[in-house]
């Protein structure tokens, strides 16, 4: 990947989560830390890897995303508002009784293709998807969206196992893995989930590492993962909870806190003025 667009990815990522901060802020409800983890990678899958159609939301030979941490609509949402499923001005909408746009994925919004939200169900989804593909002889890929506390689940290695058995080549599992849940560390909470690499290993899969921050980085390990076969794919992407606002890098609370005015000022700030970096 050129310096160039690495660049632009890097933009649209902090304009995501610029996006995404107002939104939990206008609706005084929402998940930022997690959203904010995982804002790179939605956008190097929406702006550079993933075959869809806006125009044509459903259509069959679009590659699927499973967002499995569907509490991160917030990034989610304006993803696909930038790659122009629905107008940006419907964002403003968000958590409101009578919007489409509700705190959790729903497949009644252009470019959903799973409603999501209850943890550890999206894996299994997503090797419905990935084995019909295989079964109907259509080419498409399907990427699922975990989050590392999401891998406590039983439900999850039940469907590592599934992906395994069937040999999906088609699906990609991304972890976003920011180390970080609701009550604490994962790693305290649930330690015996690591080391997550052999994990997936032992269970069939071929797995890659990369710095989910890093738009060439994850450019790179998602075309990779395209290359094998026979295989389902996991990659775990090294991310930070709150990545791009200081006082929420790494924090737990900001898991579901909605800031105050100062903080939400400060931190809008702050997002900017690492957008105007990048733009000068």
């Amino acid at each position: 990947m050129d310096n160039k667009t690495r660049i632009e990815l890097q933009k649209k990522a902090l304009e995501n989560r610029i996006t995404a901060l107002n939104m939990v802020y206008r609706s005084r409800s929402g998940h930022i830390g997690g959203s904010f983890s995982v804002a790179d990678i939605l956008t190097v899958l929406y702006q550079k890897v993933m075959n869809v159609d806006p125009a044509r939301p459903r259509w069959e030979g679009r590659d699927r995303l499973v967002m499995s941490k569907g509490h991160c609509t917030p990034a989610l949402y304006a993803a696909l508002a930038q790659r122009g499923f629905f107008p940006a001005e419907e964002l403003n909408t968000f958590r409101e009784t009578t919007s489409r746009l509700s705190g959790h994925a729903e497949m009644g919004v252009p470019g959903v293709d799973m409603s999501t939200g209850s943890l550890g169900q999206g894996l299994s989804a997503a090797c419905g998807m990935a084995l019909a593909g295989k079964i109907d002889g259509a080419d498409y890929y399907v990427y699922s969206i975990q989050g590392d506390g999401e891998l406590q689940e039983g439900m999850i290695w039940e469907a590592a196992m599934t992906a395994a058995k069937y040999n999906l080549d088609n699906l990609i599992a991304i972890v976003d893995h920011n180390k970080l849940q609701l009550d604490g560390t994962t790693e305290e909470i649930m330690p015996s989930m690591y080391p997550l690499a052999e994990k997936f290993q032992a269970f069939g899969w071929h797995v890659l590492e990369c710095d989910g921050h890093d738009p060439a980085a994850l450019y790179g390990a998602l075309q990779e993962a395209k290359e094998v076969k026979g295989k389902p794919i996991a990659i775990i992407a090294d991310t930070v909870k709150g990545k791009g606002v200081s006082f929420m890098e790494n924090n737990v609370s900001w898991h579901g806190n909605v800031p105050s005015a100062e903080e939400y000022e400060a931190a809008l700030a702050e997002l900017k003025a690492q957008l105007e970096e990048l733009e000068g």
